[in-house]
């Protein structure tokens, strides 16, 4: 049989290169060594990283991760810059941290100071509640109207962020609605009635027979806390229910809920982890959103 036509490979050279024997469609890939200066580079990282782990931390343990030769710290370089503008802010935030929140007045250094810092402590400690905006949300309160259960004056709501609403502490704001069907203390069809009542008392819908017969039931178990006319008591932490705000709800289903099961909302005493200047920054952050009084 003839060769006669049949392509011959090239004969190789001394300098050519070999290929790795890979083949796409014919195309070869030749086996080019890599260049020097990237060798070289590599290995000046590889060198780098090894000096970098050792000298910070770097390689996680059980318990933290290795300190490294320098006992550099990110946390602790934080805790320097705090302690810094801690120390700056020193003779200002005694001075908050000594007066009296209902004799600041607006417009003062000492004014926009405290409301500048108490947007501060806001964002970190009550965004998570009320809202980035201070809007609340269901079982939280608004802090942008004048709806306030325990009152909405500039040393009122200081009290409530320094000693809480409802917890452990012994100077807590404290209340707590009886678990009317729960505990047994009324008939399912007069928690019917009063909830048909309290729904006339807020303009909502109502079944008027139902609502006759509340207004009896609310005289005998209500109106001790929120009042004849339902308008509430700041002093109880017993909220009006002639309007139409609401923590929790005000339709119907939430309403016979609340009636049956009772709501126990908790706040911290925000004064066992924030500082007095802080208490009083916030307080007056809070006031001058709008629903201050």
């Amino acid at each position: 049989m003839s060769n006669q036509g049949k392509a011959k490979d090239p004969q190789k050279t001394k300098d050519q290169v070999e290929t790795t024997g890979h083949s796409w469609d014919g195309i070869e890939e030749y086996n080019n060594p890599l260049p020097r200066w990237w060798l070289w580079t590599f290995y000046l990282c590889i060198i780098w990283g090894v000096g970098y782990s050792i000298a910070y931390p770097a390689w996680p343990m059980l318990k933290g991760a290795t300190t490294g030769l320098l006992g550099y710290s990110t946390r602790g370089e934080v805790a320097e810059d705090i302690k810094s503008f801690d120390a700056m802010n020193a003779e200002i935030n005694a001075e908050l941290a000594a007066a009296d929140v209902t004799q600041i007045a607006p417009n003062t250094p000492l004014h926009d100071y405290a409301t500048n810092a108490g947007a501060a402590v806001f964002r970190a400690q009550c965004l998570q509640c009320h809202g980035s905006g201070a809007a609340g949300a269901k079982g939280y309160p608004n802090l942008l109207d004048n709806d306030w259960l325990w009152g909405g004056t500039v040393d009122e709501i200081a009290y409530s962020i320094q000693h809480g609403i409802r917890n452990e502490t012994d100077d807590a704001r404290y209340s707590e609605m009886p678990r009317f069907g729960v505990d047994e203390l009324l008939e399912p069809e007069q928690i019917d009635q009063v909830v048909e009542f309290v729904l006339q008392l807020s303009g909502s819908e109502f079944d008027a027979g139902l609502s006759i017969a509340g207004a009896q039931v609310f005289a005998d178990n209500c109106s001790a806390c929120h009042g004849a006319k339902g308008l509430g008591d700041r002093d109880q932490g017993a909220p009006n229910l002639a309007d139409a705000i609401w923590l929790y709800g005000g339709d119907r289903e939430t309403l016979h809920e609340t009636v049956s099961e009772a709501r126990f909302g908790v706040m911290p005493a925000w004064g066992q982890r924030l500082t007095q200047a802080e208490v009083n920054a916030a307080a007056i952050y809070v006031h001058t959103r709008g629903g201050g009084e």
